[in-house]
């Protein structure tokens, strides 16, 4: 079942996203890898209880690990590109 929820837009999951970063979130490309700027599996985590307490109840750890790629959580949470 497919985690694509959508409740959550690709301007949201940039904005989380570079919240835990530490960062403005036109400095994350979408193919950049999430782990080289900085974002550790706790940091993950946080983002999957986020995104299911907003309706992506079928999220998990592995499919965001899978592929650390803002365009790739984006497409797979909201179902359209970063």
């Amino acid at each position: 079942m497919s985690p694509t929820n959508p409740s959550l837009s690709p301007e949201r999951v940039r904005a989380d996203v570079a919240e835990l970063l530490g960062c403005d979130p036109a400095e994350i490309g979408s193919d950049d890898d999430l782990v080289d700027l900085g974002l550790d599996s706790v940091r993950m985590m946080t983002l999957v209880e986020r995104w299911r307490a907003q309706g992506a109840t079928t999220l998990e750890f592995p499919d965001l690990a899978e592929r650390p790629e803002l365009g790739h959580w984006t497409a797979l949470l909201t179902g359209s590109a970063a």
